[in-house]
């Protein structure tokens, strides 16, 4: 199963997203945007650059 961008609203109204893996698994959580199209931006973000994206091994 694929992954899942969940839009969520803050408490204090701004809005962020969580990616959760097939299993539900939050694997990733945004910074807080001040509109719902900067969060919606910011998935559409990861999707783009994400699949490409190289991995910087620090171990």
């Amino acid at each position: 199963m694929a992954g899942t961008f969940e839009l969520k609203t803050a408490k204090s109204g701004q809005f962020h997203f969580n990616l959760k893996a097939g299993n539900g698994q939050v694997i990733a959580t945004s910074e807080m945007y001040e509109s719902k199209a900067s969060a919606l931006n910011g998935i559409e973000s990861v999707k783009a650059n994400a699949a490409g994206a190289a991995i910087d091994d620090q171990t």
